[in-house]
């Protein structure tokens, strides 16, 4: 029988052994209550980090792509601008061709000394004044050009770092 009385005592708590359980499970209790709201607090932090870090990039990415597009605006004006000049310069060269040849021609023609100096003083005249204006029309043009092409990444990067245009 005494087997029995300790077995029975020995299979239900005792009272202050439930009591000592239950101040132990207060405490945990009350000490996870707060690290659940440190852990949702982080997470929350995450989430947020995570949003404004994907905002930026988005916004990162578009002026990239902008830029990108002002390049290459800037560029398809610039490649027009050197064909336009190219084609300039050869107007030019087979102008001064030509007032070369007709130069020739007349000189060929020289009855006198006289006349072949009055020939070359004017052809040198005559190509002085070609050259000059040809030289402003070149200077006019490469800086239309210039322009041009600098203007749409000048606009591109008002526009990104939103300065007055």
């Amino acid at each position: 029988m005494a087997a029995a009385i300790k077995k029975s005592a020995s299979s239900s708590p005792a009272p202050a052994e439930v009591l000592a359980e239950s101040k132990i499970e207060k405490t945990v209790e009350a000490i996870s209550a707060p690290v659940a709201e440190v852990q949702e607090n982080v997470r929350k932090a995450i989430e947020k980090s995570v949003a404004d870090t994907r905002a930026a990039y988005a916004k990162a990415k578009t002026a990239a792509e902008e830029a990108t597009g002002a390049l290459e605006s800037s560029y398809s004006t610039a490649a027009k601008g050197i064909i336009e000049f190219n084609t300039k310069a050869l107007e030019a060269l087979r102008a001064n061709a030509e007032a070369n040849f007709d130069f020739i021609k007349s000189v060929i023609g020289a009855k006198s000394v006289s006349e072949f100096v009055t020939l070359q003083s004017e052809h040198a005249k005559k190509q002085a004044d070609a050259i000059s204006a040809q030289a402003k029309d070149f200077a006019a043009l490469a800086r239309k050009v210039a322009t041009e092409s600098a203007e749409q990444i000048k606009s591109q990067v008002a526009k990104t770092l939103k300065l007055p245009v």
